[in-house]
């Protein structure tokens, strides 16, 4: 594995963090992988789903990823309704609530930049508490292209009002980064999500992230900020 580049005080602070959703926000690889599994038994029919090849394609929009498996486009009808039925097995990933409120306190702009849906992403932050901690939650519906291409980051710079130098986006997904680049934003990879680390840092991040808590080296304290809000990892 290459060597891991945290972020540290060469890197200047930011006006507004984009993070990506599943595996970097929320814990949720378990429900994605039962909902696909029954999607294609009620479309495909019998024989074992190719789930890890699934698993391959973090960060994209689900109508892309079943177009390059080469499966039904009418299995995303099932797989979100599966998505929505299991959704209270999808809990935050350990430390975000905090973090989000550190980040808040610290002055920091906030988006989420997904390949969800955004009704879907929307409302799964709304159930877990977490949607008021967001400007904007932006899905990949709600743009011209998903990522890779750079045009949700693009949407959320415009929403947050921020340059693309003032920013960075935290993925789990070589989609993320590349994203990232497209728009000119500082690329962090987050270890802690779904994706292989070989196959993330092999992406190019500007920055690698071993846990949530290291996204706030973006974002150093002031004055108005309490010690101690984050516990996660």
């Amino acid at each position: 594995m290459e060597q891991i580049r945290p972020p540290s005080a060469a890197h200047r602070p930011v006006r507004a963090v984009l993070l990506d959703l599943d595996g970097v926000l929320v814990d949720s690889i378990e429900v994605a992988r039962e909902a696909f599994t029954r999607a294609y038994a009620e479309v495909v029919g019998d024989g074992p789903a190719p789930v890890d090849e699934y698993c391959r394609y973090p960060g994209h929009h689900l109508p892309d990823v079943l177009r390059m498996m080469g499966l039904p486009a009418a299995m995303a009808e099932p797989f979100v309704r599966e998505s929505h039925r299991l959704a209270h097995r999808v809990s935050p990933v350990p430390g975000v609530p905090e973090l989000l409120g550190t980040l808040r306190r610290r002055g920091a702009r906030l988006a989420v930049a997904t390949g969800r849906s955004g009704v879907r992403a929307r409302t799964l932050l709304d159930r877990l508490g977490l949607l008021a901690s967001f400007d904007h939650v932006i899905g990949a519906d709600e743009v011209a292209r998903p990522k890779p291409a750079p045009d949700i980051v693009l949407r959320a710079l415009s929403l947050l009002r921020v340059a693309p130098g003032e920013a960075v986006l935290v993925g789990d997904a070589a989609s993320d980064i590349a994203s990232a680049r497209g728009a000119g934003v500082t690329a962090a990879a987050a270890l802690w999500g779904e994706s292989d680390p070989d196959t993330l840092l092999a992406a190019g991040p500007d920055v690698v992230l071993v846990s949530p808590v290291d996204i706030l080296r973006f974002c150093p304290a002031g004055a108005a900020d309490r010690p101690a809000d984050v516990h996660g990892g």
